[in-house]
């Protein structure tokens, strides 16, 4: 199946409100290992970092993109040393909603962290397949 620019905006913008939904904002958790196999699954690896997401967190999607709100740029303390690899978005009640790639969806610094560092999330974007 290929969707048009309207339905991947479609499917972006319906992921992201469902980071929205609820009392408060979403969470975003970058963990290091191999992801598991969705987010229906148990979380794998170490708990590097978890930042608390704006509300709303992304900006509406244009060409089947949403572009995360880190401007000023997002900041957690790192709660373990590692490399982040991958990540998993929950909602405000803490249910896991997608897993996506650290290196190929997001700008962090520093790249590997160590406990108790400052862990900076400078751009992140979430993007429906076209094909």
């Amino acid at each position: 199946m290929r969707l048009s620019t309207a339905a991947r905006n479609a499917q972006v913008a319906a992921v992201t409100a469902l980071i929205d939904a609820g009392t408060g904002p979403g969470v975003l958790q970058l963990r290091d290992g191999t992801a598991p196999a969705g987010p229906g699954s148990t979380a794998t690896g170490t708990l590097l970092a978890s930042f608390t997401l704006a509300d709303p967190a992304f900006a509406a999607p244009t060409g089947g993109t949403g572009t995360a709100d880190v401007d000023p740029a997002l900041t957690a303390t790192a709660a373990d040393t590692g490399t982040p690899t991958w990540y998993r978005i929950l909602d405000s009640a803490g249910t896991p909603l997608a897993d996506g790639d650290v290196a190929t969806d997001m700008t962090i610094t520093p790249s590997a962290v160590t406990v108790g560092a400052t862990v900076t999330l400078t751009a992140w974007t979430l993007t429906a397949p076209a094909a």
